[in-house]
């Protein structure tokens, strides 16, 4: 298990957004090394999850992961989330645009859980529209839990080696490569061709 995505989404979803089982969480770049334990996480914590990705092939890897229902990123976001009756948190390692669009569809009480820009744009925020529904928008760094509390990490972890004995997780990897093509698998990270994660064996 790869304990830095994993441990992102777990005390991301758990610690800061609050998540409850019953609640309908929306993960952006749903098909990514971390969007995809969030996706898996959110399922295993009891939660409606709506994954968003590009492609058939992406939605399909976080269809099997545990998504209740997928969104191609290339929709409007907005309309088809108010459609599925609105989301209440926001699982958030894109930024820009599409995490924007994807606040809009947040309900009262919503929460947001900034992850981070992997669009390369910071998402645009509106107070007055935070205000107005009572929404959170949250930042979360897991890294930064090293110096802060460091036991929030050491309890997340060993909530998550629980889950992972139950058979509650199933880490995807794309591709195994040997380490002599490491920069075959740089490159697809880079061009983001590659799902969940890529292995390079020595």
């Amino acid at each position: 298990m790869t304990s830095w995505a994993y441990g992102t989404s777990h005390l991301a979803l758990t610690r800061r957004a609050r998540l409850q089982k019953g609640e309908t969480l929306l993960v952006l770049g749903a098909a990514g090394g971390v969007g995809l334990t969030a996706v898996e996480i959110g399922k295993a914590l009891g939660a409606r999850v709506i994954a968003v990705a590009r492609g058939g092939a992406k939605l399909e890897v976080a269809r099997r992961a545990g998504a209740d229902h997928t969104i191609d990123a290339s929709e409007d976001l907005t309309t088809t989330l108010k459609d599925l009756g609105g989301v209440d948190v926001i699982y958030d390692p894109v930024g820009g645009a599409l995490a924007a669009s994807a606040m809009r569809a947040l309900r009262p009480e919503g929460r947001m859980v900034v992850i981070g820009f992997a669009s390369g744009d910071v998402t645009p925020l509106r107070a007055n529209h935070m205000l107005v529904k009572n929404i959170d928008v949250i930042g979360f760094y897991w890294g930064g839990y090293l110096k802060v509390n460091p036991a929030a990490l050491t309890e997340s972890m060993d909530a998550l080696m629980h889950m992972q004995a139950a058979g509650r997780l199933a880490p995807h990897i794309s591709h195994t490569l040997p380490f002599e093509r490491a920069d075959e698998g740089l490159a697809m990270l880079e061009n983001r061709t590659s799902t969940g994660k890529i292995v390079i064996t020595f």
